[in-house]
């Protein structure tokens, strides 16, 4: 079964750019209605192209997290770190965290960066005593950090952290597995050859970890990429990454299908995600998917295939 489906990259600039200030039109007439219209904001943000620039993302994702900006808590400070038990752990993270910045970016730049990224997330696990780190957190953290600031980020990121990633912030990962266990029910309700195929090869679902617990801004190169997703994901159900991945392997159908039929193989093939996916395809199929078959018949199928094991 094939996901490709037209692009729009066809269309002429002048009617792309036309469509774009449309766009950017309704969002501002749904930021300054009164009350805002969140439902509108929602629409945009998974329709295509998403919420176009950085600018318009520091002033919609508040409102997907229903976060209030006039209230913002001061600044992290450096006094956190201190006997604080992730402090070293987040340390090496966001060192080698290097590629998630804009490439050409002055070190002195990016080393401020990173010192409020490892602010950031300190603080937020200070107030949150309930919440664990885990490795992977960084790359969502630092997406926020670099398109809203620090400010706004330490807020948002903490609004994120006990609603969408709160399975994962858990000190185990049952939960995270057991998000990871709706993935092949969804690709058996849609092509149960490959599903077949999969549990043949015994492959798992572990290759995709990283795209579920960084929301893929740890696996995709492009900054514009990772951003587009984010503006879906805010804008969706805590579960729509799992549909995300889904739709990701449905889409390499034919790779996986043509893989030698072995765990080794096929964890390769599909742990190495391509860069030049067809992204407002996936998003438009992702929606469709969890509209057909919501989280509560993933939930029982994922029940039913463990009893099955």
């Amino acid at each position: 079964m094939s996901l490709r489906r037209p692009s729009l990259d066809g269309i002429a600039p002048h009617e792309y750019n036309s469509k774009k200030k449309r766009k950017v039109a309704e969002i501002y007439q749904a930021l300054n209605s009164d009350p805002i219209d969140v439902a509108a904001l929602r629409r945009m943000a998974i329709s295509e192209g998403g919420l176009l620039t950085d600018e318009i993302r520091c002033k919609v994702w508040p409102k997907l997290l229903n976060v209030k900006t006039d209230d913002l808590p001061p600044a992290p400070g450096q006094e956190l770190r201190e006997d604080n038990e992730d402090y070293q752990q987040v340390l090496l993270d966001v060192r080698r965290s290097l590629r998630r910045f804009p490439p050409g970016m002055p070190d002195e730049q990016r080393e401020g960066l990173q010192e409020e990224l490892i602010d950031i997330i300190l603080q937020v696990l200070q107030r949150n005593p309930q919440l664990h780190y885990y490795q992977g957190y960084h790359d969502i953290v630092v997406t926020f950090l670099l398109v809203v600031g620090e400010r706004l980020a330490t807020a948002l990121v903490e609004k994120l952290s006990t609603h969408h990633l709160r399975d994962f912030m858990d000190p185990t990962m049952d939960n995270t597995k057991h998000i990871l266990n709706y993935l092949m029910p969804i690709i058996d309700q849609v092509n149960p050859e490959l599903h077949d195929f999969m549990q043949s090869a015994e492959v798992g679902t572990i290759f995709a970890l990283s795209w579920l617990i960084t929301w893929f801004g740890h696996v995709l190169a492009d900054f514009r990429h990772v951003v587009r997703l984010y503006d879906f994901f805010l804008a969706c159900h805590p579960l729509m990454p799992i549909y995300f991945a889904a739709v990701i392997v449905l889409y390499r159908e034919q790779e996986v299908l043509d893989c030698e039929c072995d765990m080794a193989s096929v964890h390769h093939l599909l742990s190495q995600i391509p860069q030049d996916l067809p992204y407002e395809t996936l998003i438009s199929r992702a929606g469709d998917l969890f509209v057909q078959f919501p989280p509560s018949e993933l939930a029982r199928k994922a029940a039913q295939q463990r009893a099955e094991r």
